[in-house]
Parts: C-alpha cells; sequence; structure tokens
C-alpha cells in the first residue's frame, strides 16, 4: 500500500513509520516537527539521542534498502500543501498522528489549552474535508485515547466503540438504538479526542469516508526491532513530567536514582500497550479496513490494566527504588476500576506482550545508558488542571449571605 503517516517524527510515529516500510508498504511521513520544538519551549530533550529527521530517513535507506518520503507539512495549518499531498501522492490510507498528545501539556495554561484544541482539531478536520475534496478513497486509520471514555467505576466493560441502549418511546413502546459510548474526558487533550469521534461519525455518515480509531492506552517501553538497528534510528524515550508516560517515568527515575513519583494514592487504574504491540496494532488496522458504507470502526488498542502504585511497586521490586508520595495534580478520582474489551485486535491476530520483569529491565537499561542526558528538574509533574484562585465564594452548610466572600481553604 502507499501510506501517508501524519506525524511520523513522534514517539508512536516513527516507530509505526519504520514497521510498515519493513512490511513493504511504501510510506511518505508528513510532519512539521512541532514535537521537537515542544522539547524547545519545555527546555528538555529526549532521554535518548534523537536524530535529525533527514539523518533518520538516509540510515533508514541504508540498512533497510528501502526510502522513506518526507514532507514538512503543518497538517492543521497548511490546507492547501495537505490537500496537494493527497492528489500527487495518491494514498491508499492515511495513518493520522499529527497531534498534541499530551494531557499534562494541554492543562498547563489557556495558552496550551487553545494550542491543544487547535492543533488537535483542525488537524484532524483538514484531513477529513482534504480527502473528500480530493475525491480519493482513502481508509484513514487514526491513533486515538482510552482517555476519552474517562476513569470512571462503571462496573461493566467498556465496549468498542458503541453501546447498545434502549430508549422508552412516547408511546409506551421500547426502541433500540446502537449509539456512541458516552465520553468522559479527564483533560482537553482528551477533549480533542472525543470531538474527533464526532467528525469521524459525521464524514463517514454524509461522505461514507473510511475510517478506524484506535482508542490507545497508555504507551510504555520505548523501541521496537526496526529502531534498534542503528542509533541513529533510535525512538525518542520522554522522562519529563509533560510527555513521559508513567511506566517510563517510573524505569527513568529508578535508573538515574531517583524516588517513584506516585500522586495521590496511586489507585487510579489505568490501560496500557507496548510500543511494538502499538505499531501491530496499526499495521492490523490497514490490513482490514472497514468495507464502504461500514460505520466507523472502533478498537480498543490496550492489552492490559493497571493500577499506579501496584506499577510502582512492581518497578521498586525490580529495581530497588524508593516510592515518594506527592500531591496529585490532576481533578480525578484518586481510586477506579478500569475494564475494557479488546477482543476485536486479538481476532484480528494480535499477540499482546504483557508487562514483565524482562521488558521492564530492557527499558531500564536504555534509561541507565543514556543516564547522563536526564534534567532531574523535569521530572516533576507541575502541570495543574485546576487553577486556584486566592479568593473565591464558598458555600458553606448554613449557606454563605449574598456578596460574603471567604478565603478558599
Amino acid at each position: 500500500m502507499k501510506l501517508v503517516v501524519l506525524g511520523g517524527d513522534g514517539f508512536c510515529g516513527w516507530p509505526a513509520s519504520l514497521h510498515l516500510s519493513n512490511l513493504g508498504h511504501d510510506v511518505l511521513i508528513a510532519d512539521n516537527l512541532s514535537r521537537r520544538s515542544i522539547d524547545r519551549e519545555l527546555g528538555t530533550d529526549s532521554l535518548t539521542p534523537i536524530s535529525p529527521i533527514q539523518t533518520r530517513i538516509e540510515a533508514w535507506e541504508q540498512i533497510s534498502g528501502r526510502q522513506l518520503g518526507y514532507q514538512h507539512l503543518d497538517v492543521a495549518g497548511d490546507y492547501g500543501d495537505l490537500l496537494q499531498l493527497l492528489r500527487r501522492f495518491e494514498p491508499d490510507a492515511v495513518v493520522h498522528l499529527a497531534k498534541l498528545p499530551s494531557a499534562p501539556y494541554s492543562m498547563k495554561s489557556a495558552r496550551h489549552k487553545r494550542q491543544t484544541v487547535d492543533n488537535n482539531l483542525n488537524a484532524t478536520h483538514n484531513l477529513l474535508c482534504a480527502i473528500v475534496e480530493s475525491g480519493r478513497d482513502v481508509h484513514v486509520v487514526h491513533l486515538g485515547s482510552m482517555g476519552v471514555y474517562g476513569y470512571g467505576d462503571m462496573g461493566v466493560d467498556i465496549p468498542e466503540g458503541y453501546l447498545k441502549v434502549r430508549i422508552a418511546g412516547g408511546d409506551g413502546r421500547w426502541v433500540e438504538r446502537e449509539i456512541l459510548h458516552p465520553t468522559n474526558p479527564g483533560s482537553i487533550y482528551h477533549v480533542t479526542k472525543t470531538q474527533d469521534e464526532l467528525f469521524f461519525a459525521y464524514y463517514n455518515k454524509n461522505d461514507e469516508l473510511r475510517i478506524t480509531d484506535l482508542h490507545q492506552g497508555i504507551v510504555w517501553g520505548t523501541n521496537i526491532p526496526e529502531t534498534l538497528c542503528d542509533e541513529r534510528l533510535i525512538n525518542r524515550f520522554d522522562y519529563d513530567g509533560d510527555y513521559g508516560t508513567v511506566l517510563n517515568r517510573f524505569l527513568v527515575q529508578a535508573a538515574v536514582g531517583h524516588p517513584l513519583t506516585v500522586h495521590g494514592t496511586g489507585g487510579q487504574t489505568r490501560a496500557f500497550i507496548h510500543i511494538q504491540d502499538t505499531v501491530r496494532c496499526i499495521a492490523l488496522a490497514l490490513d482490514h479496513p472497514p468495507a464502504h458504507g461500514d460505520r466507523v470502526r472502533i478498537f480498543n488498542q490496550m492489552t492490559e490494566t493497571h493500577r499506579i502504585r501496584d506499577l510502582a511497586g512492581m518497578v521498586a521490586e525490580i529495581t530497588g527504588a524508593e516510592i515518594s508520595r506527592l500531591a496529585n495534580p490532576r481533578v480525578e478520582a484518586e481510586e477506579n476500576e478500569l475494564s475494557a474489551q479488546n477482543r476485536c485486535l486479538l481476532e484480528l491476530g494480535l499477540e499482546p506482550i504483557r508487562l514483565s520483569a524482562a521488558l521492564m529491565r530492557e527499558v531500564t537499561e536504555t534509561a541507565v545508558r543514556y543516564r547522563a542526558r536526564c534534567d532531574f528538574s523535569k521530572i516533576p509533574a507541575t502541570s495543574r488542571w485546576r487553577q486556584e484562585s486566592p479568593v473565591r465564594p464558598s458555600l458553606s452548610s448554613d449557606r454563605a449571605r449574598p456578596g460574603d466572600l471567604r478565603v478558599a481553604r
């Protein structure tokens, strides 16, 4: 297939591009390198020394004999260039990862919230508009998030995208329908992912676009076999409080002698997937596109769930690291259960990589190798979900009088 990978220089996009190229697909990366710009903004860097995109592409051709195309493209801002790319390259499918993919980053300030919304929603809508205007039959594979569902205790498995409901009609009859599963996003980043769902549903219904939405869990690990072929191909490894995913952060903290930072009770349950399974799931989705006329296909792209404090305990047992309890900067339940179906990808042939001591040691070895590049000042998570006001109205049990302002405790 001819494939365009939007965001193909990022943490998931780069290994996905190499994996798809290695499978024999003709891959073109479109990226504005904004993730590298954000490193400069935050004053941080990948723990692993990632090469310039041109060096990466040249190294892959030398090692594999396969070419990767590249176009510097701002998908959210350069609609005309995006449209021309689709017309010129004529892809069979587009893998859409052109997002600012961090909940903490999206909550840093009003500017970051607006930046995340502007980029993420415009990128998705521009892509869908461009496909329609190009007149091409392009399958879109989008990397979404399990976080669109929130982390409440529903008492049932989260289905893959759709929920069967019964609605009482005015004449007493019950009407059965299947609707998109209700969302409950916990950050502005996750709000953009819920809006993506509506964009996809509309363009699927109105323009019959073929779309697969992969609701992914938290990614851990850093490399796949292709990125380990040469140091110039190594994948990025984020450990900072804005972009470092929780298990990777724990493993880096252990490697550099920093206590494992558990926020709140650590009772938050999250879904996880290894980076190698991420790229395999993308390939499986591309190999099994929805048929014309099918609704949006939604997969829960995760392989297991764990409580944060249990993960910290596992890492501490393996590495001997200490655990530090910190205040939780997020607005969320301190304890929750999470159970979700992932039957569809398993039926397509996914053989999940489970969390294991051996794999965690592999990631820790990478962290140890590059520990000199770690900036300890970037480890803490500083983004706060709610900006505290020094003075705000307080409604006590005996009810505050109008105009009675009290200092918020």
